[in-house]
């Protein structure tokens, strides 16, 4: 294993967000962008929502001004993933829940599944957003609170949420369709880090296994890992690996040289949306996105 491994990781990124002194309407605190925009599909314009994670951040490590933390703590309602992944901003939404702010964390409304390997094997994966059909039961979930939420109608909520839920239905059955075209043989996945349990349990893909063998960006990975995953791809003939939007792909390049084979990198965008334009502005494109690269790479 040689210097051609060394990459570093995505620092923290600070976001701005801000609500209107003039708008009486609840505000809505969100703390990832991927439930940001799902939070805005659902509600609408029956409230501000405030999105704190910037586009192409680290879900893992960014982090909020003190103005932004004084806003979760006089919001209707903060709406967080959940299940460890927002390790920055863990002391913020605690804050807020002491003050008695009302919360939905999406984490609670889904079955869990645990890491299955790594350094973090046996603890719950946060990444549950790469299955669309736990999604179905987030927004079920998030329509339930937000119709609890003073000011907001909830009529017209739970019809958005309706309309929000065929268009998921009709992702998760494209993206059924997308991956139909990948050999049963070819179904193996290896990325920067364990983020695809979920899409790998819906779909019926093998986890091969990921550069940083924990459940988190923040971690890093050992030299008998590296050598592990190495192994791990010469002897499935695993055709590409992918590197994820919000961090460096330098490593898992590496990675793809020190395997000696004809292996392909490709980006998917699993942790955070981008800015519009670049490929992923919003969830149900993200999903698109994603699976239309995934079957390019191992079809």
């Amino acid at each position: 294993m040689g210097a051609v491994l060394a990459a570093a990781l995505l620092g923290p990124a600070l976001v701005a967000c801000s609500t209107s002194d003039d708008d009486d309407r609840p505000v809505v605190v969100v703390s990832t962008n991927i439930l940001g925009d799902v939070v805005e599909e659902v509600v609408g314009d029956q409230a501000q929502v405030v999105t704190l994670m910037r586009p192409n951040a680290d879900p893992h490590s960014f982090e909020i001004s003190a103005q932004e933390a004084g806003r979760m703590r006089s919001a209707d309602l903060v709406v967080s993933n959940g299940l460890g992944l927002e390790e920055g901003l863990q002391q913020h939404l605690d804050a807020a829940a002491d003050d008695g702010v009302r919360a939905f964390v999406a984490g609670d409304a889904i079955e869990v599944l645990d890491y299955a390997d790594g350094d973090a094997s046996g603890s719950p994966d946060p990444h549950f957003w790469t299955d669309p059909a736990r999604m179905v039961d987030v927004v079920e979930g998030l329509e339930a609170a937000l119709v609890e939420v003073d000011g907001v109608d909830a009529e017209v909520v739970s019809a958005q949420a309706d309309a929000y839920l065929e268009e998921l239905g009709a992702v998760d059955a494209e993206m059924t369709e997308t991956f139909a075209a990948i050999p049963a043989g070819q179904r193996a996945l290896v990325t920067n880090h364990h983020v695809f349990g979920y899409l790998a349990d819906r779909f019926d893909f093998e986890i091969v296994g990921a550069v940083i063998p924990g459940g988190t960006t923040l971690a890093a990975p050992s030299a008998s890992d590296l050598a592990d995953l190495v192994t791990a791809i010469e002897e499935t003939g695993v055709r590409a690996v992918f590197a994820e939007s919000s961090s460096p792909d330098r490593l898992v390049q590496a990675l793809a040289q020190e395997a000696g084979v004809d292996v392909e990198v490709l980006e998917l965008y699993t942790e955070s949306l981008t800015e519009p334009g670049e490929g992923a502005e919003d969830y149900l494109t993200m999903l698109r996105a994603n699976a239309e690269r995934i079957a390019a790479g191992l079809a």
